[in-house]
């Protein structure tokens, strides 16, 4: 193998690190009734302009990030190979495990002291993050704040640092599975992606993209060249108009209104989950091979990279932060015409402006606490 990543590569890692941190703002910056989407979700509201986008974003066109992630993660994890795999492994705790307990902590401390006044306390519990409802994070025992820190952490998005980290441990197994039975390994972790499956500390997306990407690079995949059959627009007019039609069809659902034979609700589910699982792996093809262009104009400009620095402030300190952020702006404009779509448009780039800006300040005073809280990460820059 190459002892080194190409350049280009190289940048398109770094740029789409940064470009799916910053788009996460925006999935979880949505405002529809239901709280929590799956690839599944119906939308209990009227469909109506601002609705349709938020879905469409949140739950539809943004969903190409995670695997991307995943599938860098993979390629980068076993491009290093030539290191020691228990020197690795104790790399990880650093930039893995230890962020994730300090940010945990960050979010639970941030919470409890929003919990010592009424006004602020209301928007804690109108966000529904602990795992223990309304009871206040300073009567919790010690069994609950052991898993309101290390279980079900109030920035929720950690999961992938505590995902990230478990098939870190089991790469050996994954290498020697992916190379010796690609068909197979494949073959079941595609269905458990297709099926959604999920557990607390592995689920089916991560562990398909993430061994995707040990294949890719173990078998020196080109993933840098455009493949001869991608054809850019009528791929990414396919992806977007099946994305439409996803978040067209979770509307043309109201639970108020009989829902028929019960083989109609299943085929509607079946039929939004296939659309989500097409719509991911659209995204990231157009993504990764139809924007390159923008790529390099991004990663020839000193701002960007310096900006590039900061996505892991971005994606540990986003949440709580921007949860409770809406709760609080929302009553403030709603007199304000079309407010929701100018919220969900403008507050998340707020929110990542906070975050750069609190991770530059921190890394110019603090350097040190800088680097353990994110594991080394955004240096440089």
């Amino acid at each position: 193998m190459d002892a080194r990543i190409g350049t280009f590569t190289s940048q398109k890692f770094r740029f789409f690190s940064f470009l799916a941190m910053a788009l996460l703002v925006y999935v979880h910056g949505y405002d529809l009734h239901e709280r929590y989407l799956q690839p599944w979700s119906f939308v209990d509201e009227r469909l109506t302009f601002t609705t349709f986008v938020e879905y469409l974003l949140s739950n539809g066109l943004l969903r190409f990030r995670i695997p991307i992630l995943f599938i860098i993660s993979g390629y980068l994890f076993a491009f290093n190979d030539r290191q020691p795999y228990g020197a690795r492994i104790r790399k990880r705790v650093r930039t893995l495990l230890v962020p994730y307990v300090l940010w945990s902590a960050i979010g639970l401390v941030f919470t409890l002291v929003l919990q010592q006044w009424e006004a602020t306390a209301a928007i804690v519990r109108s966000a529904h993050l602990q795992p223990f409802g309304d009871v206040p994070v300073a009567r919790l025992g010690i069994w609950q704040l052991w898993v309101s820190l290390v279980v079900v952490p109030t920035p929720f998005q950690l999961w992938f640092l505590r995902c990230l980290f478990v098939y870190n441990l089991a790469y050996p197994w994954i290498r020697t599975a992916v190379l010796r039975a690609p068909r197979a390994t494949f073959g079941v972790l595609g269905v458990l992606w297709v099926m959604t499956f999920g557990a607390w500390i592995f689920e089916g997306e991560g562990l398909l993209f993430f061994t995707l990407g040990v294949w890719l690079c173990k078998t020196e995949q080109d993933i840098e060249t455009r493949p001869s059959w991608f054809r850019p627009v009528p791929t990414a007019v396919l992806w977007v108009g099946l994305a439409a039609l996803k978040t067209w069809l979770a509307f043309f659902h109201d639970p108020r209104l009989p829902t028929g034979p019960a083989s109609t609700t299943i085929a509607r589910v079946v039929a939004l989950l296939f659309l989500h699982k097409t719509v991911v792996a659209l995204g990231m093809v157009v993504m990764w091979y139809g924007i390159d262009d923008a790529v390099r104009w991004a990663m020839a400009r000193r701002w960007f990279v310096w900006l590039s620095g900061f996505s892991f402030m971005i994606y540990a300190l986003h949440v709580p932060l921007l949860t409770y952020a809406m709760i609080w702006v929302f009553p403030l404009v709603e007199h304000v015409p079309h407010y929701r779509l100018l919220v969900y448009l403008l507050l998340p780039t707020t929110v990542t402006a906070v975050c750069v800006l609190t991770g530059a300040a921190l890394r110019g005073v603090a350097p040190k606490l800088y680097g353990v809280l994110t594991g080394g990460r955004g240096f440089a820059a």
